[in-house]
């Protein structure tokens, strides 16, 4: 909110107002209104005041500084009402200090003159995500004050923060996985990576914001984000890339990029799933002595391999403890041809030896029948009223558009649906089947079978970042502050897979240990007295145990809370 003077030129000569600035909400954008009308120059000035304009120049000047004055006042007082403070993130805090990377970041920032630690503008941007995901300037107003310990950064900062991490933020991955492989050793033996993408609210596209196939089927511009985990399921790259370009050759980027940044030589097997299975994608990996898993489509098989699928010889049943079958699988190992283009656009064909693993889960097929056969019914229901072609969406691959009866007979000329029998009977024969393929030939069946079933961690990490973190909607316009917020949304991800891989063995489960971080709360009553307001639960009384600490205590002193924040992974 700001004042400004407004100065009229009508019949009877110039007239003032003084006219209030404010943000609208719902046109968002700036606005206008009148707060008061002063009157015409020329009566001002019969009234006594020799320059009216130059006067109540002055006058809104003054009205300015009250009103930022106002309004810090409101902003400190309304800090000071809230005697709650986050304490929560104190499991975040053990595993970033013990990284040791503050050095290494503040470093970076030395050529920039900022007046403020890197380091500790993302160590507090990365719990403020954690504890309660916001926009930029409530992160700067309401969360970072409710912190336990004090971080002084102003809004501006911040905004300048993360506008340079965002350009930075390859450099800044690289810095944590050299200290994280220090404290935690990286594997990279296995590697799993997957994209997704994010919308934003926007009409016009930019240089990062572009229309693509979204993941929510909208038809916003968004951006494409990937992620690379290793074989303990830790995050160890992200790429950004535009939302219109592919996401088949990011996997090649970002482990390229990981591999020279981080000078690892050794093979790295690469798990991903049927959207990342290329042609390019597979012989580039052989190229780079790297190994692959993908999962492929059964449907877009050839023939005589979906023969090899249906038969029943070979198919090894696997049981759980109770002697329910929980699916079957069998393998064979082949030269198979891929189709590539070379650099001179060219086409080649190459014979590849690998491995082929197909399993068969009768829960996978109940469900995938019945997603069908629902299908077909909303097709045959539209068929029936004579629905568009276009209201058809997905249940259009069960039915044939045409101008001809069953016999190939033209008829009047319109458009007539007919269901497709054949298609239907053919994706009822292939629900529940799945197809694997590698190059890894001496790997087991049932290895490769759990080694690409880990990949439902990556699934559960974008869970993470786009439910937990709220890494949309982006408060922010320019591209490298946006990379900057993912970038923040990544790292809370990554202290998030330390805790709960690293130090706590997968004991606990993701949302147990979020929402532990977000209710753990004190309450200070007097000098060196805090109540913990935490509702009691099974969790909380077994992570006190695990970690010997008195986070079930209702009463604490500064000491037990020093404890906390001081300790050590």
């Amino acid at each position: 909110m700001a004042y400004f003077l407004k100065k009229t030129n009508l019949k009877r000569g110039i007239y003032l107002q003084i006219y209030e600035s404010f943000y609208n909400h719902d046109k968002k954008q700036t606005a206008h209104k009148s707060y008061k009308a002063v009157g015409y120059v020329q009566d001002l000035i019969h009234s006594g005041i020799s320059d009216p304009i130059a006067y109540y120049s002055d006058v809104v000047a003054q009205m300015n500084i009250e009103a930022k004055r106002a309004k810090e006042e409101n902003e400190v007082k309304q800090i000071g009402e809230s005697p709650e403070s986050y304490l929560g993130y104190f499991l975040l805090q053990s595993i970033y200090d013990s990284l040791h990377v503050s050095n290494y970041l503040d470093l970076m920032q030395s050529v920039r003159g900022f007046r403020f630690r890197l380091s500790a503008l993302i160590e507090a941007l990365t719990y403020s995500r954690a504890v309660d995901p916001c926009s930029k300037n409530r992160t700067c107003h309401d969360v970072l004050p409710k912190l336990y310990e004090s971080y002084d950064l102003s809004y501006d900062q911040i905004l300048d923060g993360v506008e340079y991490m965002g350009n930075e933020y390859e450099k800044i991955i690289e810095i944590f996985n050299h200290q994280v492989s220090l404290k935690y050793p990286l594997d990279t033996s296995t590697t799993y990576f997957d994209c997704t993408n994010f919308y934003f609210e926007i009409d016009k596209e930019d240089e990062s914001r572009k229309k693509g196939p979204s993941k929510e089927n909208r038809h916003d511009p968004i951006i494409g984000l990937g992620l690379l985990l290793d074989a303990n399921q830790i995050p160890i790259g992200m790429k950004l890339y535009p939302g219109n370009e592919s996401e088949k050759p990011v996997i090649r980027d970002v482990i390229k990029e990981l591999k020279d940044r981080n000078q690892i030589s050794g093979k790295t097997v690469q798990v991903a799933d049927k959207g990342l299975n290329c042609a390019d994608n597979v012989i580039n990996a052989l190229k780079n002595k790297d190994g692959y898993l993908f999962s492929k489509s059964v449907k877009q098989l050839p023939e005589t391999e979906k023969t090899w699928v249906l038969l029943n010889d070979g198919y090894k049943k696997v049981i759980d403890s109770d002697g329910t079958l929980l699916y079957q699988i069998k393998e064979c190992i082949d030269e198979f041809p891929y189709t590539y283009t070379n650099e001179n656009g060219k086409k080649h064909v190459v014979r590849l030896k690998e491995k082929r693993v197909v399993t068969y889960n009768p829960k996978l097929a109940e469900k995938k029948k019945y997603e069908i056969n629902k299908m077909v019914e909303n097709a045959k229901m539209l068929k029936a009223c004579q629905a568009k072609k276009s209201e058809f969406g997905e249940c259009s691959k069960y039915v044939t558009f045409g101008c001809a009866d069953q016999k190939g007979n033209v008829i009047d000329g319109k458009v007539r649906v007919a269901i497709n029998q054949d298609a239907i009977d053919k994706d009822l024969m292939l629900a529940g089947y799945n197809l694997l393929v590698t190059s890894e030939i001496k790997m087991r069946a049932d290895d490769i079978y759990n080694t690409y079933h880990n990949l439902w961690r990556i699934e559960e990490s974008f869970k993470v970042m786009k439910t937990y973190l709220d890494a949309r909607p982006v408060y922010l316009q320019k591209t490298a502050s946006i990379h900057g917020h993912f970038l923040i949304c990544y790292l809370a991800v990554l202290l998030i897979r330390l805790l709960q891989f690293k130090v706590l063995k997968n004991k606990y489960c993701t949302e147990k240990l979020i929402n532990f971080i977000r209710e753990f709360r004190i309450v200070k009553l007097e000098h060196n007295k805090y109540v913990n307001i935490t509702s009691s639960s099974k969790f909380i009384k077994s992570l006190s145990d695990e970690l010997k600490l008195p986070i079930t205590n209702y009463f604490l002193n500064d000491s037990q809370i020093k404890m906390m924040l001081n300790y050590a992974f």
